[in-house]
């Protein structure tokens, strides 16, 4: 390859969740930060991780009576926020609330500015978002096996577009070769919005990302949605199969959104941060805002959140690694 719920799940989920969080707030309330709490979003505002730093946020407010400011610092493909809190004062009043891209920062840019994973202080990994393959409509192809078929046959005439490099759309779309056994040529764009719009106009053939970001397109018919990377359907588009009930059980890749403080971040604060994020995704789920966005929501401690995190990392860096990517 080129380097170019069922009721009773839902139920069961919101029990746990809320388990996790049950820690009075005043007893955690002493350790949070005393003034205003400024979440830095390394994206534009109006995307996926904004949207949700926003919804976490006004929960936050509404839980912990603090200040928090959403505060949108764009460029160096995330590295100018990410570089905002790594030298900021570790405090905690100010996080990084970003995409799982951040933990690969090292492993495809030349020259990062800093060690996603060594330096900063994991806090909470919130969320997940399912993510989405679709194909330009003038194709007649409808399921993956059909589309995989097409691209051994004439891989010149497939592209799968590459919203952002070491991002989980790369992942993905690197998974789809190597399990289909695909040469496909992959061309990297400057976001989801130039990508899509390319796949829409059949300049490119194959995108898969966000569910939230390609879902609206896929409904009024500009694209042709063929498989999420879930481990289970969407609940947003529950007529679309995943890839692993389509035969590809090892397909199955989502983004996630996760929060970070600088390094030297002292361990009570570290956990009350964890306690409070985790309560307001607890308090969000419950009151349905995030089902109708695509947001599954996530609760876990420190330590699982770092453990996560080296999990990932390691399959990621493979799977870059084995497509022969160079970082740039």
């Amino acid at each position: 390859m080129k380097s170019t719920l069922t009721v009773p799940r839902r139920t069961l989920l919101l029990a746990v969740l809320a388990a996790a969080c049950a820690v009075p707030i005043g007893a955690a309330a002493a350790d949070l930060p005393s003034g205003p709490l400024r979440i830095v979003v390394p994206f534009a505002p109006g995307g996926g991780v904004d949207t949700a730093a926003r919804l976490i946020a006004r929960q936050l407010r509404a839980n912990t009576g603090l200040v928090v400011i959403v505060e949108n610092r764009t460029g160096g493909q995330g590295t100018v926020g990410g570089r905002a809190v790594q030298t900021a004062t570790a405090d905690g009043s100010t996080l990084l609330f970003s995409a799982s891209t951040h933990v690969l920062t090292r492993h495809v840019l030349a020259s990062p500015p800093y060690d996603p994973v060594q330096d900063f202080a994991p806090v909470a990994r919130v969320a997940e978002v399912p993510l989405l393959m679709v194909i330009a409509p003038q194709l007649p192809q409808r399921s993956i096996r059909e589309v995989m078929d097409a691209i051994r046959q004439q891989p010149d005439k497939w592209t799968a577009a590459i919203p952002a490099l070491g991002s989980p759309s790369h992942i993905a779309t690197l998974m789809l070769a190597q399990q289909g056994g695909l040469n496909l040529t992959t061309v990297a764009y400057r976001g989801t919005a130039p990508a899509l719009t390319d796949v829409a106009g059949g300049h490119t053939q194959i995108l898969i990302d966000s569910i939230i970001a390609l879902l609206p397109m896929a409904r009024e018919g500009k694209v042709r949605p063929i498989v999420t990377t879930s481990a289970r359907r969407s609940a947003i588009a529950p007529d679309v199969p995943t890839a692993a009930e389509t035969g590809f059980p090892k397909l199955v890749q989502s983004t996630w959104y996760g929060v970070w403080a600088p390094k030297a971040l002292p361990e009570a604060r570290a956990v009350a941060l964890n306690r409070a994020f985790n309560a307001a995704v607890a308090d969000l789920s419950r009151a349905g805002a995030l089902a109708p966005l695509g947001i599954e929501p996530v609760s876990e401690t420190i330590d699982q959140f770092r453990r996560f995190i080296e999990a990932d990392v390691t399959r990621s860096a493979e799977l870059l690694r084995a497509a022969g990517f160079k970082p740039e």
